[in-house]
């Protein structure tokens, strides 16, 4: 009974109809939302060209647009609901997500996709905002430490299976079926949100809207050693989004490997991505914080040389010189969020809208790159691997030359 207690004790808003574990599970079910409506239609995405008629570019857009509007969702919904309250935003979001995601599985066009797609991302910004803001309302101390830490592995693990989930799909349905999975992934989300407790009370509500907190970002934005500092750090989210963009087409088209096979390799990869946040806490310990940006900066370097040097050789050897670049994303994007929001003792919430809406702008610019008609998409990501890591490494020099201070790095 004690232990019980301890876990009703642990939520501080009480959840009556989800309960301890109702609301937990519920939550790291919201993480998932993005590799999932990322993800699991790559292995569908060469077969979708075929299907419209249309180029590789064209497809491409409907991950370039929803990224871009997942953007604008976290930005715009997560005020709203400091606004209004937090279920009221997160159903109307989970609305906007399911019915993007039934309007993309009935598309008669490749622009048609692209516009629902658009409107699907919109709803997964504003759920991950909201989700978010729920593990802040209900939990506090340890427990919210160790809730995040399962929300965060909901999102690295979920990347692995959407794949190899897509493409079993794909070998028994068609992509519109993808499609058709995420909308009844919506449709369960909608249902447990209904049994949500508002977690914020009406007097907690703040005014403003969301002008007030675009100001708040602004105000955020005018620190120029904080903003160096997220440039060099989020330059790296292009190459790893170029990858998702198109790995694809080179294990597929390139290399001759079925769907199925590919989501394998894709899963291999991502891996990498859940190791990444684990070889940064094991180096905190053991680094100063500028001799592990520079160890990150060269590595990443080395991994664009090796695959613009022997990348094409095979999908193994591909796998082989793209994964230190992904052990490294996945370490550096961590590690700076830490820093940077240790820079801002107040205005955190704006501060973390900044550092996702960088990372995402970063990743949408990695996207585009990707969709430039390459004679060689191999070579072409390990150029954009390369040109990225240069810029990062310019924004490092210029930050510890300059008279910039974040506490902590230099």
């Amino acid at each position: 009974m004690k232990k019980t207690e301890g876990r009703t004790m642990a939520l501080s808003n009480p959840q009556p109809f989800l309960g301890y574990w109702g609301l937990v599970v519920f939550i790291a079910f919201l993480g998932m939302f993005i590799p999932l409506s990322i993800d699991m239609y790559l292995p569908a995405m060469p077969s979708m060209a075929l299907y419209f008629q249309t180029s590789v570019s064209m497809i491409n857009m409907t991950l370039i647009v929803f990224y871009f509007f997942f953007a604008v969702g976290i930005l715009w919904f997560g005020p709203l609901s400091d606004r209004y309250g937090r279920k009221p935003v997160l159903i109307v979001c989970l609305l906007l997500y399911t019915a993007g995601s039934a309007a993309g599985a009935l598309s008669a066009s490749i622009e048609q996709l692209i516009g629902f797609r658009g409107m699907q991302a919109l709803g997964t910004g504003g759920v991950l905002a909201v989700s978010t803001a729920l593990i802040k309302d209900c939990f506090q101390g340890r427990m919210r430490m160790k809730i995040l830490a399962i929300v965060q592995s909901m999102g690295v693990i979920a990347p692995m299976a959407a794949p190899v989930a897509g493409a079993l799909i794909l070998r028994t349905a068609g992509w519109r079926d993808t499609f058709w999975v995420l909308a009844g992934i919506g449709t369960a989300a909608l249902t447990a949100g209904a049994l949500l407790q508002e977690s914020r009370l009406k007097e907690e509500n703040c005014g403003g809207g969301p002008v007030h907190a675009f100001r708040a970002l602004l105000n955020a934005a005018e620190d120029r050693g904080f903003m160096l500092f997220l440039f060099t750090a989020a330059m790296l989210a292009a190459p790893y989004m170029a990858y998702v963009t198109v790995s694809s087409y080179i294990y597929q088209n390139q290399f001759g490997l079925s769907a199925e096979t590919y989501s394998y390799f894709f899963a291999v990869n991502s891996a990498a991505a859940i190791a990444g946040p684990a070889v940064y806490v094991y180096a905190a310990g053991r680094m100063k914080a500028s001799e592990f940006v520079w160890a990150c900066l060269g590595i990443s370097l080395l991994s664009s040389i090796l695959l613009l040097e022997m990348g094409g050789l095979s999908p193994w050897m591909f796998l082989f010189c793209f994964l230190p670049f992904t052990l490294t994303e996945g370490a550096v994007r961590p590690f700076g969020t830490h820093f940077l929001l240790n820079q801002k003792k107040e205005g955190s919430g704006a501060a973390s809208s900044l550092i996702n809406a960088v990372h995402t702008a970063a990743g949408c610019a990695g996207m585009a790159a990707g969709t430039i008609p390459w004679t060689d998409l191999i070579y072409g990501l390990g150029l954009i691997m390369a040109g990225a890591s240069f810029a990062a490494l310019a924004g490092w020099i210029v930050f510890l030359c300059g008279s910039f201070s974040v506490r902590g790095v230099k």
